[in-house]
């Protein structure tokens, strides 16, 4: 099906993506860049440990992701319900866009700011990876 094509190969790609990650382990120094944000400042941005949660994904450590970055972790939530969303409905013929408003992006950045600010303050050191 060639309404399919599409899904799959976002799949093939974001599967491929975890499969690197999950083999090759960003908590050994060396195997990829320092955040340029933390290098310069010290400052945490909102994807900040996410190759490391990306790596506990990859092995099945939940509680290990979900300390390392919270938000990361929503985000790869998202995105496989999303995908679903997105698979079935070209499944069905159906249109497969996505209608966010411009409620939804100020309420991402909202919170996205708000946990960027959140993980580089004192209480908030739970957040930081």
């Amino acid at each position: 099906m060639p309404r399919l094509a599409a899904p799959v190969g976002t799949l093939v790609a974001v599967g491929a993506a975890f499969a690197y990650v999950g083999s090759v382990d960003p908590n050994e120094p060396g195997h990829y860049p320092t955040c340029p944000l933390l290098y310069l400042t010290g400052i945490y941005c909102p994807g900040c440990g996410g190759l490391r949660t990306a790596h506990a994904v990859a092995h099945g450590e939940l509680t290990t992701a979900l300390a390392t970055n919270v938000l990361a972790v929503a985000a790869f939530v998202a995105f496989a319900v999303f995908w679903l969303v997105w698979v079935v409905r070209a499944a069905r013929g159906l249109p497969t866009s996505v209608p966010l408003s411009r409620t939804h992006l100020w309420a991402l950045g909202g919170l996205t700011l708000a946990f960027t600010v959140v993980r580089n303050l004192p209480f908030g050191a739970a957040l930081a990876p």
